[in-house]
């Protein structure tokens, strides 16, 4: 990096949020272990509030995110570092929740897969690599396009929502950092500021919560809105293993107030899926004429069963 870029970004960093200094931590380094934690802590318990404040922004995001999933559009998360991964994590959590396709939430992470596990250097950087990578996946007008960045500056990420943008997709924009290039950008902003650090810049603190605590949101919500919950219960979920079979089981049976048995059975004749058990519990019907009910009502099973 050339002196004058260096000198350019040393003078950005001074008016980014999540680098400022943290005036209730400055003497962290001495203090005993149970202080330093409870400091933390005091940090932690501001970024719920944070989040509170632009609820309407994120709501307006689950709406966009319904739509695209309605016409057949998918949620693509893209970031860098831990942005990158959190983006990750919130999207391989989805097919074993709801039973969707791993091609419906989709994270990417600037440096790719290796990048999940340790850093790769100059990948935030790299303007180009994000357009790449969504022309990898085929992205288009019909997905939303989710960009990450705490600092709200990280080139890899401005680049990705610029390049939504130009295909007409909806662009979100996830930041901690107000009045910065990705806010700017992007359709629907979501910035919740949540204050300096405890550790000034370790952005994996308090900024990683917020951006964790709004992409639980973002997919929740639109699973959620797209039927894949009856009352608060996950009637989607895939029983792909052991712990997940036992898990439909008490969904049924939370659902019905049945017992385990009637459960058991329901299941098997609905092929392991919980939304058509319950359905048949409640109805009476069988799997063949439960199914086409579930197709007249989208999905929703509350539709479905009155």
């Amino acid at each position: 990096m050339s002196l004058k870029k260096q000198n350019k970004l040393v003078e950005e960093l001074k008016n980014i949020a999540t680098e400022a200094q943290n005036q209730n931590t400055l003497d962290i380094d001495l203090l005993d272990s149970l202080s330093v934690v409870k400091k933390i802590n005091n940090e932690d318990k501001k970024v719920a509030l944070a989040v509170e404040k632009i609820l309407p922004q994120v709501a307006q995001a689950v709406d966009k995110i319904v739509a695209a999933f309605a016409v057949g559009g998918r949620l693509i998360y893209i970031g860098a570092g831990t942005s990158g991964r959190l983006g990750i994590l919130d999207a391989v959590e989805c097919p074993p929740t709801f039973s969707v396709s791993d091609k419906q939430v989709v994270g990417i992470i600037a440096g790719g897969d290796n990048a999940i596990y340790k850093a790769v250097e100059g990948a935030e950087d790299n303007a180009q690599g994000a357009i790449d990578d969504l022309e990898k996946i085929n992205f288009n007008h019909n997905d939303i396009l989710v960009g990450i960045a705490a600092s709200g500056r990280t080139p890899y990420v401005i680049s990705a929502m610029q390049y939504g943008k130009n295909l007409g997709a909806t662009v979100v924009g996830v930041s901690c950092s107000p009045k910065q290039v990705v806010s700017d950008i992007a359709d629907i902003n979501l910035c919740a500021v949540v204050g300096p650090e405890a550790l000034t810049g370790s952005t994996r603190m308090k900024s990683g919560t917020a951006q964790k605590l709004i992409l639980n949101m973002l997919s929740t919500a639109s699973m959620i809105r797209s039927g894949k919950s009856y009352r608060n219960l996950m009637v989607d979920v895939n029983s792909s293993n052991e712990k997940l079979y036992a898990r439909a089981i008490r969904i049924v049976i939370q659902a019905t107030h049945c017992d385990y048995q009637e459960a058991k059975n329901a299941l098997a004749q609905a092929e392991n899926n919980a939304k058509l058990a319950i359905l048949l519990i409640l109805t009476g019907v069988d799997a063949k004429q439960g199914k086409i009910m579930l197709a007249q009502s989208h999905g929703f099973l509350r539709k479905a069963v009155e």
